[in-house]
């Protein structure tokens, strides 16, 4: 299905955020290299090595100690466009976030959307790019391989969120659309309703939200941000 849909506007003009396929994407490409879904990969190479408590693909053992979500009011503006490309991506179907609350969601692999952890595995895993591709005296990642995250792919308003965005290689950039660091080698991404991670290779830092009530629209709130930066504030303080 997605190798057969025909682009909504010419590629390489502008970007809109695969906020479910990608990780179907990348989770082929996965499989076809390792003959592994992409949250066995996962569990065997980066969470098992660095005892990170995240799952892709959670097993019902587990279902007990997963908060659910409380949704906010809404994921679109209800003035939008009916005709828009956000519009089309999120009533195609219809996304709701109760849908986290079920047993299927939570066992299934949905590599882009259903991870499921807490602050410290996300800080864990994801400090692999802050630290240049080691974490915990193990290596992940080549150097230049981090390094190419920071590629600059697009730049501008995303069709999908709505916001403007500076896009690398998986990541947001820093950027004066999303001034997340004092320190420019920074990258970033969040999640629906607030939770948000940024890696900071100068600073050699990874710091990591994560809620279960969530806020307004795509991109969530303030509260992430706030202690985001009293941390660079007391990082920084001479």
């Amino acid at each position: 299905m997605l190798a057969s849909q025909a682009p909504w506007w010419t590629p390489g003009t502008q970007s809109g955020y695969h906020a479910i396929t990608q990780g179907y994407l990348i989770g082929e490409l996965v499989k076809r290299v390792t003959g592994q879904s992409l949250g066995n990969f996962f569990r065997e190479n980066f969470a098992e090595p660095l005892g990170a408590d995240f799952h892709i693909g959670t097993t019902p053992e587990h279902h007990h100690r997963i908060s659910n979500v409380i949704p906010g009011v809404g994921l679109l503006d209800p003035n939008a466009e009916p005709n828009s490309v956000a519009v089309r991506t999120f009533s195609n179907p219809k996304i709701e976030a109760q849908i986290a609350w079920t047993s299927e969601w939570r066992q299934c692999e949905s590599p882009a959307a259903n991870g499921h952890g807490n602050a410290r595995s996300v800080a864990q895993l994801q400090s692999i790019i802050s630290h240049g591709g080691e974490a915990s005296g193990k290596r992940f990642l080549s150097a230049a391989g981090v390094e190419a995250l920071f590629t600059e792919q697009a730049s501008g308003q995303d069709l999908i969120l709505g916001v403007p965005l500076k896009f690398g290689m998986g990541f947001g950039l820093n950027s004066e659309f999303t001034p997340l660091s004092p320190n420019p080698r920074a990258c970033f991404w969040g999640g629906w309703g607030g939770s948000l991670v940024v890696n900071d290779l100068d600073a050699e830092l990874t710091y990591a939200y994560v809620m279960n009530r969530m806020g307004e629209g795509t991109t969530g709130d303030m509260r992430a941000a706030i202690p985001l930066m009293a941390l660079f504030g007391a990082i920084t303080k001479e």
